[in-house]
């Protein structure tokens, strides 16, 4: 059963609980790194030597001001210090990250075989809160900037490879998944002559197969163009975008790929079963 529903009708016990409630906050601890890993690479500043400071005023945050969740409510959205507003994304970003690391321990919790040794769900659980917080970084650069960076996606790939070779993945899998959908985007790039599609486009499918393997890779794939489709006609019939407009695609195949890291083989057995 997909992750997504077992929320609503699985019966968590007060363990799960505690664990849900601890994994949300470190996803919102996370979530605030995050925050500043996609905006000091924007800047080409280092992500772990300089500590954080107001982007508006430049003051030096205490660890008051930084707090997932609660510094901005308390804050009302503004610094402390120059009392400039403070953009909603360290907020949204910072929730989003702890929801999506809980539902990250749940599905390990209910989808997978309960006589898996505790170690290999473990791995499991840690190699899907590393992926997702890759996930999480080219959604929001792309959705802010419309460039999907070699700088994270590389890195991303190395992990997916020996994540999957800790987990004992079949590797021919892998790499079929890899070509499968890099290959994809390789094909509408040459066709269009990078007009569809950019180079960083097939270094994230390439990133997807390592990820998910051939067989979940179409699913995320076919995932991601009907997110795109729908967005898409949807922005252009409330008149926010033109036909000749350009979306930021890797939003969707991230989004495409966590849900189908989670439960895309409930959605490959549903989709099968219709037939």
């Amino acid at each position: 059963m997909c992750v997504f529903f077992s929320i609503f009708c699985y019966n968590i016990d007060m363990e799960n609980v505690v664990f849900l409630i601890y994994f949300f906050i470190l996803g919102t601890i996370v979530g605030s790194f995050l925050n500043v890993v996609v905006e000091r690479t924007k800047h080409k500043k280092s992500f772990l030597l300089n500590r954080s400071a107001c982007p508006m005023c430049g003051h030096i945050l205490n660890v008051w001001d930084l707090i997932p969740l609660f510094s901005y409510i308390f804050l009302n959205g503004k610094c402390r210090y120059c009392q400039k507003k403070i953009s909603w994304q360290y907020f949204v970003m910072e929730l989003v990250t702890g929801v999506i690391f809980g539902l990250i321990y749940l599905s390990v919790e209910t989808i997978h075989e309960l006589s898996l040794p505790d170690i290999h769900n473990i791995l499991l659980l840690f190699f899907y809160l590393i992926i997702a917080s890759f996930l999480i970084i080219i959604f929001v650069y792309d959705l802010k900037y419309y460039l999907i960076l070699d700088k994270i996606v590389v890195p991303g790939m190395v992990v997916a490879l020996i994540g999957n070779f800790l987990l004992g993945r079949n590797w021919l899998d892998l790499l079929l998944g890899a070509v499968i959908g890099s290959g994809i985007f390789l094909l509408q790039y040459t066709i269009s002559r990078g007009k569809w599609v950019g180079g960083g486009d097939i270094r994230l499918g390439l990133f997807m197969g390592l990820i998910l393997g051939w067989k979940l890779v179409l699913v995320a794939l076919f995932i991601s163009y009907l997110f795109g489709a729908t967005i898409g006609v949807g922005l252009i019939l409330l008149k926010r975008k033109k036909m000749q407009d350009t979306l930021p695609f890797a939003t969707f195949l991230s989004v495409a790929t966590l849900i189908t890291m989670l439960c895309g083989s409930s959605i490959l057995t549903w989709y099968i079963n219709l037939f």
